[in-house]
């Protein structure tokens, strides 16, 4: 395809990246199938700043460590299985990228909030794996 005739769309690209940016009036199937996406990035992007703080204070502490990435590895493989499983009614259907992307980010945030509480463990409590600051 020539790039002539690409180049009248490019404009809409925009349009609809700015239209979809404020999800408070998202109406369209596409507004929330991409609003959706965009929730799910920043809870991905805040669940990585916690797991690199964490890793950060494993440091000196190389089997926990690998422990915490072999956790982290099966709880994708969760996360992955189960959200697929609970979009699997609207699957092929316009719906179905917004349903999936709710469930990674409710998923994600209770994954979230176990990792901050990592990041609150006291010295001297036996039950947390990760150090104090």
């Amino acid at each position: 395809m020539s790039s002539r005739l690409l180049l009248p769309l490019i404009p809409l690209l925009f349009i609809a990246a700015v239209h979809a940016e404020d999800c408070t009036d998202a109406t369209s199937q596409g507004d929330l199938n991409q609003c959706s996406a965009q929730e799910n990035k920043a809870a991905d992007k805040e669940l990585n700043s916690l797991y690199k703080q964490i890793t950060a204070r494993l440091k000196d502490n190389a089997e926990a460590k690998q422990l915490l990435v072999k956790a982290q590895r099966a709880w994708i493989g969760f996360r992955d299985a189960e959200c697929s499983f609970s979009a699997s009614g609207v699957e092929g259907g316009s719906v179905y990228p917004m349903i999936h992307n709710e469930c990674i980010t409710a998923v994600t945030k209770a994954r979230i909030e176990t990792l901050k509480t990592y990041l609150k463990c006291k010295e001297g409590d036996l039950s947390c794996p990760v150090p104090e600051a």
